[in-house]
């Protein structure tokens, strides 16, 4: 948030029944920031192109036959584009963007100077760092909404959309279909949310935006890897991307909601944890710049 953005927004904080209006303004403030970059915009359409490139080789490929997983549905119906791009993304794709949002929140404010000006008027710091967060968290919801309508849309006009055959072989509408891919893309959003909390922590702890993106990356891809390793089976629950391809349980009929709801208390735990570490070491922080 540029010092010329911030003037208003803390005049505003001065006047108690103003507050709702005032962090409402200041959220709108870093949502301007985050669509108007320019990488973040190139950032969207990378995640855009995946389901793009998903569709269009499944339309020149040869159809694969007994292989009862998203891709291969969705040359049968078009919607499946996009929970295959969702499963594609959530590993690699999509938490890079919340690392890249992350290193923004807190360490991009320092590297460029405004964050000591924000913290030199009546601006709480609980106040900004909850802004940051519902930012990121928004950033996360732009991401996904690309990803599932892109996906959505692609796979109609390609491979039409209709009736949708569950994973476990029942039919069912489409628009109960498009429900339950709603619900997915819900359950993608919450744990890209506990990912950006960790985002978030990282961000307060250094003043160099490139290094928490990197940071974020290396934690998120080294979650997944450690999720691959069979050895560490006792650790996999603990591991916040292990219940993330969960969403693929909202396809069977009737709906299979045990991993989802332990993923949903992961994300929950994650969240809390590391916001709160955030909260901690930014109200102790001595902001040099």
């Amino acid at each position: 948030m540029s010092a010329s953005e911030t003037a208003p927004v803390v005049e505003q904080s001065r006047r108690g029944p103003s507050a709702v209006r005032s962090h409402g303004r200041m959220l709108r403030s870093e949502l301007r920031l985050i669509v108007g970059r320019r990488r973040n915009q190139m950032g969207l359409l990378v995640l855009a192109s995946v389901p793009v490139m998903i569709a269009i080789a499944l339309k020149v490929s040869t159809p694969r036959r007994g292989n009862n997983d998203f891709i291969t549905a969705a040359t049968s119906n078009g919607m499946f584009v996009a929970l295959a791009a969702l499963t594609i993304e959530i590993a690699l794709f999509l938490p890079l963007a919340v690392a890249v949002l992350s290193g923004d929140a807190i360490a991009g404010e320092a590297n460029t100077g405004t964050l000591r000006y924000l913290l030199t008027v009546p601006v709480t710091r609980t106040r900004l760092l909850l802004v940051k967060y519902a930012a990121l968290a928004i950033g996360a919801v732009i991401g996904v909404v690309v990803v599932v309508v892109v996906g959505v849309l692609i796979g109609g006009l390609l491979f039409g959309l209709g009736p949708v055959t569950l994973l476990s072989g029942t039919q069912v509408s489409l628009a109960e279909g498009l429900w339950r891919l709603v619900l997915a893309a819900l359950y993608v959003i919450a744990g890209l949310t506990a990912l950006a909390g960790i985002g978030l922590f990282v961000s307060v702890l250094t003043e160099q935006p490139i290094a928490a993106m990197i940071a974020v990356t290396i934690i998120s891809t080294a979650m997944w890897i450690l999720d691959g390793i069979s050895q560490l089976d006792w650790l996999h629950p603990w591991l916040l991307v292990h219940y993330w391809p969960a969403f693929a349980d909202l396809f069977r009929q009737p709906m299979y909601l045990d991993e989802i709801g332990r993923g949903l208390l992961v994300n929950l735990a994650y969240a809390v944890l590391f916001v709160s570490l955030a909260w901690a070491r930014f109200g102790r922080k001595d902001i040099t710049s």
